[in-house]
Protein backbone atom coordinates (compact mmCIF):
# COMPACT_ATOMS: atom_id res chain seq x y z
CA UNK A 1 0.00 0.00 0.00
CA UNK A 2 1.24 3.50 -0.74
CA UNK A 3 1.95 6.10 1.88
CA UNK A 4 -0.70 8.60 0.76
CA UNK A 5 -3.45 6.03 1.07
CA UNK A 6 -2.28 5.03 4.54
CA UNK A 7 -2.24 8.63 5.65
CA UNK A 8 -5.67 9.20 4.31
CA UNK A 9 -6.92 6.13 6.17
CA UNK A 10 -5.39 7.22 9.44
CA UNK A 11 -6.87 10.68 9.06
CA UNK A 12 -10.28 9.14 8.40
CA UNK A 13 -9.90 6.86 11.39
CA UNK A 14 -8.90 9.72 13.63
CA UNK A 15 -11.84 11.75 12.42
CA UNK A 16 -14.18 8.87 13.19
CA UNK A 17 -12.76 8.54 16.68
CA UNK A 18 -13.14 12.26 17.30
CA UNK A 19 -16.72 12.26 16.05
CA UNK A 20 -17.59 9.22 18.25
CA UNK A 21 -16.04 10.86 21.30
CA UNK A 22 -17.95 14.07 20.71
CA UNK A 23 -21.17 12.12 20.30
CA UNK A 24 -20.56 10.12 23.49
CA UNK A 25 -19.76 13.30 25.44
CA UNK A 26 -22.95 14.94 24.24
CA UNK A 27 -24.99 11.89 25.23
CA UNK A 28 -23.44 11.83 28.66
CA UNK A 29 -24.16 15.50 29.18
CA UNK A 30 -27.79 15.01 28.11
CA UNK A 31 -28.29 12.14 30.45
CA UNK A 32 -26.75 14.07 33.32
CA UNK A 33 -29.08 17.00 32.76
CA UNK A 34 -32.05 14.63 32.62
CA UNK A 35 -31.10 12.83 35.86
CA UNK A 36 -30.53 16.09 37.70
CA UNK A 37 -33.96 17.38 36.71
CA UNK A 38 -35.59 14.12 37.88
CA UNK A 39 -33.70 14.22 41.18
CA UNK A 40 -34.86 17.74 41.84
CA UNK A 41 -38.45 16.80 41.21
CA UNK A 42 -38.19 13.73 43.50
CA UNK A 43 -36.73 15.84 46.31
CA UNK A 44 -39.61 18.27 46.07
CA UNK A 45 -42.14 15.47 46.17
CA UNK A 46 -40.46 13.82 49.15
CA UNK A 47 -40.47 17.12 51.03
CA UNK A 48 -44.19 17.49 50.26
CA UNK A 49 -44.90 13.94 51.47
CA UNK A 50 -42.93 14.48 54.66
CA UNK A 51 -44.78 17.71 55.37
CA UNK A 52 -48.13 16.02 54.76
CA UNK A 53 -47.17 13.09 57.03
CA UNK A 54 -46.16 15.47 59.78
CA UNK A 55 -49.47 17.27 59.54
CA UNK A 56 -51.40 13.95 59.62
CA UNK A 57 -49.42 12.69 62.59
CA UNK A 58 -50.10 15.90 64.46
CA UNK A 59 -53.80 15.55 63.76
CA UNK A 60 -53.86 11.90 64.89
CA UNK A 61 -51.99 12.81 68.03
CA UNK A 62 -54.52 15.46 68.94
CA UNK A 63 -57.41 13.08 68.27
CA UNK A 64 -55.81 10.36 70.41
CA UNK A 65 -55.28 12.78 73.26
CA UNK A 66 -58.93 13.85 73.08
CA UNK A 67 -60.17 10.27 73.07
CA UNK A 68 -57.95 9.39 76.04
CA UNK A 69 -59.25 12.36 77.96
CA UNK A 70 -62.88 11.42 77.18
CA UNK A 71 -62.31 7.77 78.19
CA UNK A 72 -60.68 8.74 81.46
CA UNK A 73 -63.52 11.14 82.19
CA UNK A 74 -66.13 8.44 81.44
CA UNK A 75 -64.31 5.94 83.66
CA UNK A 76 -64.10 8.48 86.44
CA UNK A 77 -67.86 9.16 86.21
CA UNK A 78 -68.68 5.42 86.30
CA UNK A 79 -66.48 4.89 89.33
CA UNK A 80 -68.08 7.79 91.11
CA UNK A 81 -71.58 6.43 90.27
CA UNK A 82 -70.68 2.93 91.52
CA UNK A 83 -69.20 4.40 94.66
CA UNK A 84 -72.40 6.35 95.35
CA UNK A 85 -74.55 3.22 94.80
CA UNK A 86 -72.41 1.14 97.16
CA UNK A 87 -72.55 3.85 99.78
CA UNK A 88 -76.34 3.94 99.49
CA UNK A 89 -76.54 0.14 99.76
CA UNK A 90 -74.28 0.13 102.81
CA UNK A 91 -76.51 2.75 104.39
CA UNK A 92 -79.58 0.58 103.75
CA UNK A 93 -77.86 -2.43 105.29
CA UNK A 94 -76.86 -0.36 108.25
CA UNK A 95 -80.46 0.81 108.76
CA UNK A 96 -81.73 -2.80 108.51
CA UNK A 97 -79.16 -4.02 111.04
CA UNK A 98 -80.13 -1.22 113.40
CA UNK A 99 -83.84 -2.07 113.08
CA UNK A 100 -83.12 -5.75 113.72
CA UNK A 101 -81.12 -4.89 116.77
CA UNK A 102 -84.02 -2.81 118.04
CA UNK A 103 -86.43 -5.72 117.43
CA UNK A 104 -84.12 -8.14 119.22
CA UNK A 105 -83.93 -5.82 122.15
CA UNK A 106 -87.71 -5.62 122.29
CA UNK A 107 -88.06 -9.40 122.02
CA UNK A 108 -85.49 -9.96 124.76
CA UNK A 109 -87.45 -7.62 127.00
CA UNK A 110 -90.66 -9.54 126.26
CA UNK A 111 -88.92 -12.87 126.96
CA UNK A 112 -87.61 -11.58 130.26
CA UNK A 113 -91.12 -10.51 131.24
CA UNK A 114 -92.47 -13.95 130.24
CA UNK A 115 -89.81 -15.75 132.23
CA UNK A 116 -90.68 -13.66 135.23
CA UNK A 117 -94.38 -14.46 134.76
CA UNK A 118 -93.66 -18.19 134.35
CA UNK A 119 -91.56 -18.24 137.46
CA UNK A 120 -94.42 -16.64 139.37
CA UNK A 121 -96.89 -19.17 137.95
CA UNK A 122 -94.59 -22.08 138.78
CA UNK A 123 -94.35 -20.87 142.35
CA UNK A 124 -98.14 -20.51 142.54
CA UNK A 125 -98.64 -24.02 141.10
CA UNK A 126 -96.22 -25.48 143.63
CA UNK A 127 -98.20 -23.92 146.45
CA UNK A 128 -101.48 -25.17 144.94
CA UNK A 129 -100.12 -28.73 144.53
CA UNK A 130 -99.09 -28.72 148.15
CA UNK A 131 -102.56 -27.59 149.16
CA UNK A 132 -104.17 -30.29 146.95
CA UNK A 133 -101.95 -32.97 148.51
CA UNK A 134 -102.94 -31.91 152.00
CA UNK A 135 -106.63 -31.74 151.04
CA UNK A 136 -106.42 -35.21 149.41
CA UNK A 137 -104.94 -36.72 152.54
CA UNK A 138 -107.59 -35.02 154.70
CA UNK A 139 -110.33 -36.31 152.30
CA UNK A 140 -109.05 -39.90 152.55
CA UNK A 141 -108.97 -39.65 156.33
CA UNK A 142 -112.52 -38.27 156.43
CA UNK A 143 -113.74 -41.05 154.05
CA UNK A 144 -112.12 -43.72 156.20
CA UNK A 145 -113.81 -42.22 159.30
CA UNK A 146 -117.21 -42.07 157.58
CA UNK A 147 -117.08 -45.54 155.93
CA UNK A 148 -115.34 -47.26 158.74
CA UNK A 149 -112.98 -48.88 156.16
CA UNK A 150 -109.35 -48.33 155.39
CA UNK A 151 -108.20 -47.68 151.82
CA UNK A 152 -107.02 -51.29 151.45
CA UNK A 153 -110.37 -52.62 152.66
CA UNK A 154 -112.18 -50.29 150.22
CA UNK A 155 -110.03 -51.61 147.34
CA UNK A 156 -110.84 -55.20 148.25
CA UNK A 157 -114.57 -54.41 148.42
CA UNK A 158 -114.48 -52.69 145.01
CA UNK A 159 -112.54 -55.51 143.36
CA UNK A 160 -114.95 -58.07 144.76
CA UNK A 161 -117.99 -56.23 143.39
CA UNK A 162 -116.31 -55.86 139.98
CA UNK A 163 -115.39 -59.55 140.02
CA UNK A 164 -119.02 -60.51 140.68
CA UNK A 165 -120.20 -58.33 137.79
CA UNK A 166 -117.56 -59.83 135.46
CA UNK A 167 -118.56 -63.37 136.45
CA UNK A 168 -122.19 -62.59 135.70
CA UNK A 169 -121.36 -61.05 132.30
CA UNK A 170 -119.03 -63.96 131.50
CA UNK A 171 -121.69 -66.53 132.30
CA UNK A 172 -124.19 -64.64 130.17
CA UNK A 173 -121.72 -64.41 127.26
CA UNK A 174 -120.86 -68.11 127.56
CA UNK A 175 -124.52 -68.99 127.41
CA UNK A 176 -125.06 -66.82 124.31
CA UNK A 177 -121.97 -68.29 122.64
CA UNK A 178 -123.16 -71.79 123.53
CA UNK A 179 -126.54 -71.16 121.90
CA UNK A 180 -124.90 -69.59 118.86
CA UNK A 181 -122.46 -72.50 118.60
CA UNK A 182 -125.38 -74.95 118.67
CA UNK A 183 -127.13 -73.02 115.89
CA UNK A 184 -123.93 -72.91 113.84
CA UNK A 185 -123.36 -76.60 114.52
CA UNK A 186 -126.83 -77.44 113.23
CA UNK A 187 -126.26 -75.30 110.16
CA UNK A 188 -122.83 -76.80 109.50
CA UNK A 189 -124.19 -80.31 110.04
CA UNK A 190 -126.82 -79.70 107.39
CA UNK A 191 -124.17 -78.41 104.98
CA UNK A 192 -122.03 -81.47 105.65
CA UNK A 193 -124.98 -83.76 104.90
CA UNK A 194 -125.80 -81.90 101.68
CA UNK A 195 -122.16 -82.02 100.56
CA UNK A 196 -121.96 -85.71 101.33
CA UNK A 197 -125.12 -86.35 99.30
CA UNK A 198 -123.67 -84.34 96.40
CA UNK A 199 -120.40 -86.25 96.40
CA UNK A 200 -122.14 -89.60 96.71
CA UNK A 201 -124.36 -88.93 93.67
CA UNK A 202 -122.05 -91.05 91.56
CA UNK A 203 -124.00 -91.08 88.29
CA UNK A 204 -124.53 -87.34 88.33
CA UNK A 205 -121.04 -86.29 89.52
CA UNK A 206 -119.29 -88.76 87.28
CA UNK A 207 -121.19 -87.39 84.31
CA UNK A 208 -120.48 -83.72 84.90
CA UNK A 209 -117.40 -83.22 87.09
CA UNK A 210 -115.06 -86.18 86.46
CA UNK A 211 -113.56 -88.00 83.49
CA UNK A 212 -111.88 -91.37 83.45
CA UNK A 213 -108.81 -92.09 81.30
CA UNK A 214 -107.99 -95.75 80.73
CA UNK A 215 -104.34 -96.83 81.06
CA UNK A 216 -102.63 -99.69 79.18
CA UNK A 217 -101.12 -100.94 82.46
CA UNK A 218 -100.61 -99.91 86.08
CA UNK A 219 -96.94 -99.12 85.39
CA UNK A 220 -98.12 -96.05 83.48
CA UNK A 221 -99.37 -94.53 86.76
CA UNK A 222 -95.81 -94.15 88.00
CA UNK A 223 -94.74 -92.50 84.73
CA UNK A 224 -97.66 -90.09 84.94
CA UNK A 225 -96.70 -89.13 88.50
CA UNK A 226 -93.03 -88.70 87.52
CA UNK A 227 -89.97 -88.21 89.66
CA UNK A 228 -91.01 -86.54 92.93
CA UNK A 229 -94.43 -85.90 91.38
CA UNK A 230 -93.19 -83.34 88.84
CA UNK A 231 -95.21 -84.72 85.89
CA UNK A 232 -98.58 -84.82 87.67
CA UNK A 233 -97.86 -81.45 89.28
CA UNK A 234 -97.10 -79.91 85.86
CA UNK A 235 -100.26 -81.35 84.32
CA UNK A 236 -102.43 -80.17 87.21
CA UNK A 237 -100.84 -76.70 87.12
CA UNK A 238 -101.30 -76.24 83.37
CA UNK A 239 -104.88 -77.52 83.19
CA UNK A 240 -106.34 -76.70 86.62
CA UNK A 241 -107.72 -80.25 86.89
CA UNK A 242 -106.98 -82.67 89.70
CA UNK A 243 -105.61 -86.12 88.74
CA UNK A 244 -106.79 -88.83 91.13
CA UNK A 245 -104.49 -91.85 90.91
CA UNK A 246 -105.78 -94.44 93.39
CA UNK A 247 -106.17 -98.21 93.56
CA UNK A 248 -108.54 -98.29 90.57
CA UNK A 249 -106.81 -100.67 88.14
CA UNK A 250 -105.58 -99.21 84.85
CA UNK A 251 -107.50 -95.92 85.21
CA UNK A 252 -106.88 -92.30 86.17
CA UNK A 253 -109.74 -90.03 87.25
CA UNK A 254 -109.73 -86.35 86.18
CA UNK A 255 -111.73 -84.20 88.58
CA UNK A 256 -112.69 -80.57 87.99
CA UNK A 257 -115.82 -78.46 87.88
CA UNK A 258 -114.82 -76.70 84.63
CA UNK A 259 -115.59 -79.15 81.79
CA UNK A 260 -113.40 -77.29 79.27
CA UNK A 261 -110.33 -77.71 81.46
CA UNK A 262 -111.26 -81.34 82.11
CA UNK A 263 -111.59 -82.04 78.38
CA UNK A 264 -108.21 -80.41 77.69
CA UNK A 265 -106.62 -82.53 80.43
CA UNK A 266 -108.27 -85.72 79.10
CA UNK A 267 -107.06 -85.18 75.52
CA UNK A 268 -103.55 -84.21 76.64
CA UNK A 269 -103.24 -87.21 78.97
CA UNK A 270 -104.49 -89.68 76.35
CA UNK A 271 -101.98 -88.34 73.83
CA UNK A 272 -99.16 -88.52 76.36
CA UNK A 273 -100.05 -92.16 77.11
CA UNK A 274 -100.02 -93.02 73.40
CA UNK A 275 -96.79 -91.09 72.81
CA UNK A 276 -95.04 -92.62 75.81
CA UNK A 277 -92.74 -89.64 76.39
CA UNK A 278 -94.00 -88.07 79.62
CA UNK A 279 -91.97 -85.17 81.01
CA UNK A 280 -92.78 -81.49 81.81
CA UNK A 281 -91.75 -80.09 78.42
CA UNK A 282 -93.76 -82.74 76.55
CA UNK A 283 -96.72 -82.16 78.87
CA UNK A 284 -96.69 -78.42 78.06
CA UNK A 285 -96.63 -79.21 74.34
CA UNK A 286 -99.50 -81.70 74.57
CA UNK A 287 -101.63 -79.38 76.71
CA UNK A 288 -101.17 -76.62 74.16
CA UNK A 289 -102.18 -78.95 71.32
CA UNK A 290 -105.18 -80.17 73.32
CA UNK A 291 -106.31 -76.59 73.92
CA UNK A 292 -106.17 -75.93 70.18
CA UNK A 293 -108.12 -79.12 69.48
CA UNK A 294 -110.82 -78.20 72.02
CA UNK A 295 -111.01 -74.75 70.44
CA UNK A 296 -111.53 -76.39 67.02
CA UNK A 297 -114.16 -78.73 68.45
CA UNK A 298 -116.03 -75.76 69.93
CA UNK A 299 -116.19 -74.06 66.54
CA UNK A 300 -117.39 -77.26 64.89
CA UNK A 301 -120.06 -77.80 67.56
CA UNK A 302 -121.24 -74.20 67.16
CA UNK A 303 -121.50 -74.55 63.38
CA UNK A 304 -123.32 -77.85 63.80
CA UNK A 305 -125.82 -76.30 66.22
CA UNK A 306 -126.50 -73.35 63.90
CA UNK A 307 -126.95 -75.76 60.97
CA UNK A 308 -129.27 -78.00 62.97
CA UNK A 309 -131.51 -75.08 63.90
CA UNK A 310 -131.27 -73.50 60.44
CA UNK A 311 -129.70 -70.17 61.45
CA UNK A 312 -127.27 -68.42 59.09
CA UNK A 313 -125.20 -65.24 59.24
CA UNK A 314 -124.01 -65.56 62.84
CA UNK A 315 -120.71 -63.89 63.71
CA UNK A 316 -117.82 -66.43 63.90
CA UNK A 317 -117.18 -65.51 67.53
CA UNK A 318 -120.82 -66.18 68.44
CA UNK A 319 -120.53 -69.58 66.72
CA UNK A 320 -117.42 -70.34 68.78
CA UNK A 321 -119.21 -69.34 71.99
CA UNK A 322 -122.18 -71.54 71.04
CA UNK A 323 -119.80 -74.47 70.72
CA UNK A 324 -118.34 -73.60 74.11
CA UNK A 325 -121.80 -74.12 75.61
CA UNK A 326 -121.32 -77.83 74.95
CA UNK A 327 -118.96 -77.86 77.94
CA UNK A 328 -121.29 -75.80 80.16
CA UNK A 329 -124.07 -77.20 82.32
CA UNK A 330 -126.91 -75.34 83.98
CA UNK A 331 -128.36 -77.23 86.96
CA UNK A 332 -126.99 -80.40 85.37
CA UNK A 333 -128.54 -79.68 81.94
CA UNK A 334 -126.19 -79.28 78.96
CA UNK A 335 -126.34 -75.61 77.95
CA UNK A 336 -125.86 -76.21 74.19
CA UNK A 337 -128.59 -78.88 74.02
CA UNK A 338 -130.84 -76.62 76.08
CA UNK A 339 -130.23 -73.70 73.64
CA UNK A 340 -130.98 -75.91 70.62
CA UNK A 341 -134.14 -77.20 72.31
CA UNK A 342 -135.30 -73.65 73.12
CA UNK A 343 -134.61 -72.58 69.53
CA UNK A 344 -136.67 -75.47 68.12
CA UNK A 345 -139.53 -74.84 70.55
CA UNK A 346 -139.46 -71.10 69.78
CA UNK A 347 -139.63 -71.82 66.06
CA UNK A 348 -142.63 -74.15 66.50
CA UNK A 349 -144.49 -71.65 68.70
CA UNK A 350 -143.73 -68.79 66.30
CA UNK A 351 -145.05 -70.84 63.38
CA UNK A 352 -148.28 -71.54 65.24
CA UNK A 353 -149.06 -67.84 65.76
CA UNK A 354 -147.64 -66.56 62.46
CA UNK A 355 -144.40 -64.84 63.60
CA UNK A 356 -140.93 -64.81 62.03
CA UNK A 357 -139.72 -68.38 62.60
CA UNK A 358 -136.06 -67.68 61.81
CA UNK A 359 -135.91 -64.70 64.14
CA UNK A 360 -137.55 -66.75 66.92
CA UNK A 361 -135.03 -69.56 66.41
CA UNK A 362 -132.13 -67.08 66.35
CA UNK A 363 -133.26 -65.46 69.60
CA UNK A 364 -133.86 -68.85 71.23
CA UNK A 365 -130.43 -70.15 70.20
CA UNK A 366 -128.65 -67.06 71.59
CA UNK A 367 -130.72 -66.51 74.76
CA UNK A 368 -128.12 -68.18 77.05
CA UNK A 369 -124.96 -67.16 75.10
CA UNK A 370 -123.71 -65.31 78.19
CA UNK A 371 -123.21 -68.64 79.99
CA UNK A 372 -120.27 -69.34 77.67
CA UNK A 373 -118.21 -66.59 79.34
CA UNK A 374 -119.67 -66.24 82.85
CA UNK A 375 -116.82 -68.40 84.22
CA UNK A 376 -114.30 -65.89 82.86
CA UNK A 377 -115.99 -62.47 83.21
CA UNK A 378 -117.79 -60.68 86.02
CA UNK A 379 -121.56 -60.28 85.75
CA UNK A 380 -124.70 -62.35 85.26
CA UNK A 381 -125.10 -64.44 82.12
CA UNK A 382 -127.99 -62.17 81.07
CA UNK A 383 -125.89 -58.97 81.08
CA UNK A 384 -122.93 -60.77 79.49
CA UNK A 385 -125.21 -62.15 76.76
CA UNK A 386 -126.64 -58.69 76.02
CA UNK A 387 -123.12 -57.24 75.80
CA UNK A 388 -122.01 -59.99 73.41
CA UNK A 389 -125.06 -59.57 71.15
CA UNK A 390 -124.52 -55.80 71.05
CA UNK A 391 -120.85 -56.31 70.24
CA UNK A 392 -121.63 -58.57 67.29
CA UNK A 393 -124.48 -56.43 65.90
CA UNK A 394 -127.51 -58.61 66.68
CA UNK A 395 -130.98 -57.11 66.18
CA UNK A 396 -132.89 -55.26 68.95
CA UNK A 397 -135.39 -58.14 69.12
CA UNK A 398 -132.59 -60.58 70.00
CA UNK A 399 -131.13 -58.14 72.54
CA UNK A 400 -134.49 -57.71 74.30
CA UNK A 401 -135.09 -61.47 74.22
CA UNK A 402 -131.74 -62.18 75.90
CA UNK A 403 -132.36 -59.45 78.46
CA UNK A 404 -135.92 -60.49 79.34
CA UNK A 405 -135.90 -64.29 79.19
CA UNK A 406 -135.71 -64.50 83.03
CA UNK A 407 -138.22 -61.69 83.58
CA UNK A 408 -135.63 -59.10 84.66
CA UNK A 409 -137.06 -56.56 82.17
CA UNK A 410 -140.32 -56.38 80.28
CA UNK A 411 -140.39 -58.20 76.89
CA UNK A 412 -140.95 -55.80 74.01
CA UNK A 413 -141.99 -58.33 71.35
CA UNK A 414 -143.98 -61.54 71.01
CA UNK A 415 -140.79 -63.35 70.08
CA UNK A 416 -139.30 -62.44 73.48
CA UNK A 417 -142.42 -63.87 75.18
CA UNK A 418 -142.17 -67.05 73.07
CA UNK A 419 -138.51 -67.60 73.97
CA UNK A 420 -139.31 -67.01 77.63
CA UNK A 421 -141.98 -69.71 77.47
CA UNK A 422 -139.75 -72.11 75.52
CA UNK A 423 -136.94 -71.63 78.06
CA UNK A 424 -139.33 -72.51 80.88
CA UNK A 425 -140.64 -75.57 79.01
CA UNK A 426 -137.12 -76.87 78.30
CA UNK A 427 -135.97 -76.37 81.89
CA UNK A 428 -139.14 -77.73 83.51
CA UNK A 429 -139.29 -81.09 81.79
CA UNK A 430 -138.65 -84.04 84.15
CA UNK A 431 -134.98 -84.84 84.66
CA UNK A 432 -133.73 -81.76 82.81
CA UNK A 433 -131.99 -80.04 85.69
CA UNK A 434 -130.51 -80.71 89.12
CA UNK A 435 -130.30 -77.82 91.57
CA UNK A 436 -127.55 -79.21 93.79
CA UNK A 437 -124.84 -79.42 91.11
CA UNK A 438 -125.36 -75.80 90.04
CA UNK A 439 -125.00 -74.62 93.63
CA UNK A 440 -121.86 -76.70 93.96
CA UNK A 441 -120.24 -75.44 90.76
CA UNK A 442 -121.23 -71.85 91.55
CA UNK A 443 -119.38 -72.13 94.85
CA UNK A 444 -116.27 -73.35 93.06
CA UNK A 445 -116.54 -70.52 90.54
CA UNK A 446 -116.93 -67.94 93.32
CA UNK A 447 -113.89 -69.44 95.02
CA UNK A 448 -111.77 -68.90 91.90
CA UNK A 449 -113.21 -65.40 91.35
CA UNK A 450 -112.21 -64.39 94.90
CA UNK A 451 -108.63 -65.61 94.49
CA UNK A 452 -108.26 -64.05 91.03
CA UNK A 453 -109.29 -60.65 92.41
CA UNK A 454 -106.01 -60.24 94.32
CA UNK A 455 -103.08 -58.37 92.77
CA UNK A 456 -100.22 -60.55 91.56
CA UNK A 457 -102.35 -63.68 91.01
CA UNK A 458 -101.76 -65.22 87.58
CA UNK A 459 -104.42 -67.95 87.72
CA UNK A 460 -106.14 -70.12 90.31
CA UNK A 461 -107.80 -73.52 90.36
CA UNK A 462 -110.43 -74.86 92.77
CA UNK A 463 -109.80 -78.59 93.28
CA UNK A 464 -110.65 -81.39 95.72
CA UNK A 465 -114.39 -80.65 95.38
CA UNK A 466 -113.79 -77.11 96.60
CA UNK A 467 -111.77 -78.11 99.64
CA UNK A 468 -108.53 -76.68 98.18
CA UNK A 469 -107.65 -73.75 95.95
CA UNK A 470 -104.28 -73.53 94.22
CA UNK A 471 -103.06 -70.03 93.40
CA UNK A 472 -100.32 -69.45 90.81
CA UNK A 473 -98.69 -66.04 91.40
CA UNK A 474 -96.49 -63.85 89.19
CA UNK A 475 -92.92 -64.26 90.54
CA UNK A 476 -91.93 -60.67 89.69
CA UNK A 477 -94.82 -59.19 91.71
CA UNK A 478 -95.10 -61.58 94.68
CA UNK A 479 -92.04 -62.45 96.75
CA UNK A 480 -91.56 -65.31 99.20
CA UNK A 481 -92.58 -63.12 102.15
CA UNK A 482 -95.60 -61.77 100.27
CA UNK A 483 -96.90 -65.31 99.71
CA UNK A 484 -97.62 -65.73 103.44
CA UNK A 485 -99.56 -62.46 103.57
CA UNK A 486 -101.42 -63.32 100.36
CA UNK A 487 -102.49 -66.73 101.68
CA UNK A 488 -103.77 -65.11 104.88
CA UNK A 489 -105.68 -62.37 103.03
CA UNK A 490 -107.26 -64.90 100.64
CA UNK A 491 -108.32 -67.08 103.59
CA UNK A 492 -109.97 -64.11 105.32
CA UNK A 493 -111.76 -63.08 102.13
CA UNK A 494 -113.08 -66.63 101.60
CA UNK A 495 -114.31 -66.79 105.20
CA UNK A 496 -116.15 -63.46 104.78
CA UNK A 497 -117.64 -64.12 101.33
CA UNK A 498 -118.55 -67.84 101.13
CA UNK A 499 -120.50 -70.41 103.05
CA UNK A 500 -118.95 -73.86 102.81
CA UNK A 501 -118.69 -77.08 104.83
CA UNK A 502 -115.47 -77.96 106.61
CA UNK A 503 -112.38 -75.97 105.67
CA UNK A 504 -110.69 -74.81 102.47
CA UNK A 505 -106.94 -75.18 102.01
CA UNK A 506 -105.31 -72.14 100.35
CA UNK A 507 -102.16 -73.23 98.50
CA UNK A 508 -100.01 -70.40 97.02
CA UNK A 509 -97.43 -71.49 94.44
CA UNK A 510 -94.59 -69.30 93.16
CA UNK A 511 -92.39 -70.64 90.37
CA UNK A 512 -89.49 -68.87 88.64
CA UNK A 513 -88.44 -70.28 85.29
CA UNK A 514 -85.50 -69.34 83.04
CA UNK A 515 -85.37 -70.53 79.42
CA UNK A 516 -82.44 -70.42 77.00
CA UNK A 517 -81.63 -72.10 73.70
CA UNK A 518 -78.43 -73.87 72.64
CA UNK A 519 -77.64 -72.98 69.04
Amino acid sequence: MSVPLLTTALIALAASVVVAFITWSAAIAYRKNTYESKIGTAEEKSREIIDEALKTAETKKREALLEAKEESLKTKNELEKETRERRAELQRYERRVLSKEENLDKKSEVMEKREAGLAAREEALSKRNAEVESLYEKGIQELEKISGLTSEQAKEYLLKSVEDDVKHDTAKLIKELDNKAKEEADKKAKEYVVTAIQRCAADHVAETTVSVVQLPNDEMKGRIIGREGRNIRTLETLTGVELIIDDTPEAVVLSGFDPVRREVARIALERLIVDGRIHPARIEEMVEKAQKEVETNMREEGESAALEVGIHGLHPELIRLLGKLKYRTSYGQNALKHSIEVAQLSGLLAGEIGLDIRMAKRAGLLHDIGKAVDHEMEGSHIQLGVDLCKKYKESPIVLNTVESHHGDVEPQSLIACIVQAADTISAARPGARRETLETYTNRLKQLEDITNSFKGVDKSFAIQAGREVRIMVVPDQIGDDDMILLAREVSKKIEESLEYPGQIKVNVIRESRVTDYAK
